[in-house]
C-alpha cells in the first residue's frame, strides 16, 4: 500500500504541507457517524514502543476490505455546486473542493507490492485504481476516460511524478506511514484504550502533540493485535471530544483477493491513453514537481508558505471557493477545525494546523 499512497497520493497540495496536517487536507467531509463496532476488549498490555514496532513489523500484504472516510470540521455545505465546470477545457474542480465536505467510501484489495485496486465511491462517480505488475490503469467511470501505465523499475518517483491525481480515499496505513514517519520529541506516544474496529481487536496508538499552538488535539491509530495493520486513524481537535476527522475499515479479510480483480479491461466506450513511462513522463500529464515554499515554525505549528499560482487552474475563479471561504484583511481564509488557509489579495497562500490569527502574522511579517 505505500506504492499506492506515493504513485496515486492525495491533491498535489497535500505534498506542499507538512506531515502533521497532511491528513486534514487529504480528504474532509460532512458529519461524523460511527464507522463500524468500537466495543471494548481486554488484551495483554502493551508499551508505546512496543506498538510502534507491532506497525513497523506488519507482515499483512494480502487482504481486502472497504474503508469509510467521514469528518466534521465546521465548514459549510458545498454539495450545490456538484459538477460545476471551470469554463473551455479546464478540468472540473468540483471534486477537489467536494472533498472538504463529503463523506467516502472505497473497496481496497491488496495481494502483495505488485497487486493491488482501489475502487472509490462518491456522489459523482467511480474511480478504479488497479496495478497488475507493471501494469497500472486508472479509470473514472463519469468521464468515461481509461489510462494505461507501464512502469519503470524506479515505479515509485516516476509514478509520482507522471500520474495524475486518482482522488482515492488513503487507508489508515497510508495516513499512518506519514505521521509515524515524523515522530520527534514534540510528540507525546501513548496507549489509549484497547477496542474493535471492522470484527477485529485492536490497540489504540494515541500521538498528542506538546505544542500549545497547534489546533491538532491528538491522531490516534488503530493497530490490530495480531498483525500490526492500522485499521482506523483518527484526529481530534483541540478541546473537541469527537473526532474531527476519522479513516477507517468497516470490513476487512485478511486474505488474498481473488486474483480476476487485478485484471482490468476499459469498459466498451472508453477513451483509452497509454504511456511507457520507461520512455520517460508524458508532457501532457506534466512533471508534477514540488512548488516553490517556505516553511516557518516547526513540527505541528508549522506553516507553509506557497504561491497561489501554484494552485489548480480555475480555483480561485470558482464560486466553490466563494462558497468555502470568508473575506478578511488582506484577503481570504479557509477555516476549519484543524486546519487553516490563508490566501492573500497579493496573490500568496498559508497553511497550516494553527489558528488564522497566526497565519495572518506570518502574511503579515509578525
Amino acid at each position: 500500500m505505500v506504492w499506492l499512497s506515493r504513485a496515486f497520493g492525495p491533491a498535489r497540495v497535500s505534498r506542499w504541507l507538512p506531515a502533521a496536517i497532511i491528513p486534514v487536507v487529504i480528504v474532509a467531509g460532512a458529519v461524523i457517524a460511527p464507522l463500524g463496532a468500537t466495543a471494548a476488549v481486554d488484551l495483554p498490555d502493551i508499551a508505546p514502543d512496543e506498538l510502534l514496532e507491532l506497525v513497523a513489523t506488519c507482515e499483512a500484504d494480502a487482504f481486502s476490505g472497504t474503508i469509510e472516510q467521514q469528518s466534521d470540521l465546521g465548514l459549510p455545505d458545498l454539495s450545490g455546486f456538484s459538477g460545476y465546470e471551470v469554463s473551455g477545457s479546464e478540468p472540473d474542480i468540483a471534486s477537489p473542493l467536494e472533498l472538504l465536505t463529503g463523506s467516502y467510501s472505497a473497496r481496497v484489495f491488496v495481494d502483495g507490492p505488485d497487486l493491488a485496486r482501489v475502487q472509490v465511491f462518491d456522489r459523482l462517480a467511480e474511480r478504479n485504481i488497479v496495478r497488475n505488475g507493471d501494469e497500472v490503469w486508472l479509470y473514472h467511470s463519469r468521464e468515461r476516460t481509461a489510462t494505461r501505465l507501464v512502469l519503470s523499475a524506479d515505479d515509485t518517483e516516476r509514478a509520482e511524478k507522471a500520474v495524475p491525481d486518482a482522488g482515492e480515499v488513503p487507508t489508515p496505513g497510508q495516513l499512518a506511514d506519514r505521521v509515524l514517519a515524523e515522530l520527534d520529541p514534540s510528540t507525546a506516544i501513548t496507549v489509549g484504550t484497547d477496542r474493535v474496529v471492522a470484527g477485529r481487536s485492536v490497540y489504540e496508538l494515541v500521538l498528542t502533540p506538546r505544542d500549545r499552538l497547534t489546533l491538532v488535539g491528538s491522531v490516534s491509530i488503530a493497530v490490530d493485535s495480531e498483525t500490526g495493520l492500522p485499521l482506523a486513524f483518527e484526529i481530534v481537535a483541540r478541546g473537541q471530544d469527537a473526532p474531527a476527522f476519522r479513516v477507517a475499515f468497516t470490513e476487512l479479510t485478511l486474505e488474498s483477493p481473488d486474483a480476476d480483480l487485478f485484471a482490468f479491461e476499459p469498459p466498451p466506450g472508453a477513451t483509452v491513453t497509454e504511456h511507457n513511462m520507461q520512455e520517460g513522463p508524458r508532457p501532457d500529464l506534466g512533471a508534477g514537481e514540488t512548488p516553490d515554499s517556505t516553511v516557518s515554525g516547526e513540527g505541528w505549528s508549522s506553516i507553509v508558505e506557497l504561491s497561489a499560482a501554484d494552485l489548480p487552474t480555475g480555483l480561485l475563479e470558482s464560486p466553490l471557493y466563494t462558497a468555502a471561504t470568508e473575506p478578511v484583511d488582506g484577503g481570504r481564509l479557509l477555516s476549519t477545525a484543524l486546519v487553516n488557509v490563508l490566501l492573500t489579495d497579493d496573490g500568496r497562500v498559508f497553511a497550516g494546523a494553527v489558528s488564522p490569527e497566526q497565519l495572518l502574522d506570518t502574511a503579515n511579517g509578525r
